[in-house]
């Protein structure tokens, strides 16, 4: 089960009024059926609550229905070995959330704000039985399949038509429980020559209208036969970005784990960055810099794709021009795998929260 529809009932949004120069808060509370309860019904009732559970009474024409001017933030809250829940620095998507709503020009939600919505939503439907139970065979894939609570947030306009930016944005909160993000089969990723972000654009702020060329990217892709898509810096078309919804890293010949520099192409993944942090921990030397498709084909030994659906994801290999690169005989590298296992072990509570990244409801 990687995204569904199955929304939890109890969601939440606020409205910015401009007059007092405050949000507005409110919880839309759809229903009050208890998970297991939902589960237990007929098929045709059970479709008929979980359609109800996707009416939030927002616009049908805005800035974000029709130009896709809104953002947009992914994150994770986890079953905890314990019996608890933590969410997975959340203080991080505050902060993103918050400047990419400034990119857009628009009124930025609190982080505050924001940090105290998302802690009482997960109370909220956890008290109806929303929030996957731990399971300790999680930690024999080193939960690779283990089950989450995939909240999110975002940002939608005011009604309005024609061009122009939000003065009255609403903020909406709402989640769904997911598992493995990637389908099963091959791990095999192309470059694209689609551009996914270009200088002086919206590459760094976690736009809705970005993902329509990574849709149509990976679409093409799949179509082709491989799982994932690659692009290419938008001038030369000769220096790695990230993935389709992802960040990418690469351990080379000479032992170094490279990833692209950020900048206002790439998106500043808060996965990323705690990779990055995980890796030096373990002393694994890291480069944040550019990175030439031509350095990757001739010395990449390993790559793994990060993100908050996608985890840690081994890439098997990466095709450029019809030649393909082929990563550790097509099996998962083992850097990556002992950085899925401190990452995973941390977020679900089985390995010591040292860095103090879980906020524990």
């Amino acid at each position: 089960m990687a995204f569904n529809l199955e929304m939890y009932p109890i969601s939440y949004m606020a409205r910015y009024n401009p007059q007092t120069q405050g949000w507005q808060e409110e919880w839309i509370e759809s229903d009050t059926i208890p998970y297991d309860e939902l589960q237990a019904m007929d098929e045709s009732k059970r479709q008929e609550v979980i359609a109800h559970r996707n009416q939030l009474g927002i616009p049908a024409v805005s800035y974000t229905s029709q130009y896709g001017y809104g953002c947009f933030e992914g994150m994770k809250a986890y079953p905890q070995k314990d019996g608890k829940i933590g969410i997975f620095r959340p203080d991080q998507n505050a902060r993103r959330f918050r400047k990419s709503m400034e990119g857009l020009y628009c009124p930025p939600f609190p982080e505050e704000l924001y940090l105290k919505a998302s802690a009482e939503f997960i109370r909220r439907n956890a008290a109806l039985g929303y929030v996957p139970n731990y399971d300790s065979s999680w930690e024999q894939d080193n939960f690779a399949s283990a089950s989450a609570v995939y909240m999110r947030p975002y940002m939608n306009s005011e009604a309005a038509i024609g061009i122009g930016i939000s003065k009255e944005p609403y903020v909406i909160i709402c989640a769904t429980s997911v598992s493995t993000y990637f389908k099963g089969g091959n791990t095999k990723a192309v470059t694209t020559n689609r551009i996914r972000a270009t200088p002086n654009g919206t590459g760094w702020i976690k736009c809705a209208s970005n993902y329509v060329i990574s849709t149509l990217a990976k679409k093409e892709a799949e179509e082709a036969g491989f799982m994932e898509v690659v692009y290419l810096d938008a001038i030369e078309q000769k220096y790695i970005q990230e993935g389709s919804s992802c960040n990418i890293f690469f351990l080379l010949e000479n032992g170094i784990l490279v990833t692209p520099e950020l900048g206002d192409t790439i998106l500043p993944g808060i996965t990323r960055a705690s990779i990055i942090d995980l890796a030096r921990q373990q002393g694994q030397e890291v480069e944040e810099r550019l990175l030439s498709i031509e350095e990757v084909m001739d010395s990449a030994v390993e790559c793994f794709v990060t993100g908050t659906a996608a985890g840690i994801t081994p890439i098997e290999s990466l095709t450029h021009n019809g030649v393909e690169r082929v990563f550790n005989d097509r099996k998962p590298g083992q850097l990556g795998e002992s950085l899925q296992k401190q990452l995973k072990g941390i977020q679900y509570g089985a390995i010591e929260d040292t860095k103090g990244w879980n906020v524990i409801l």
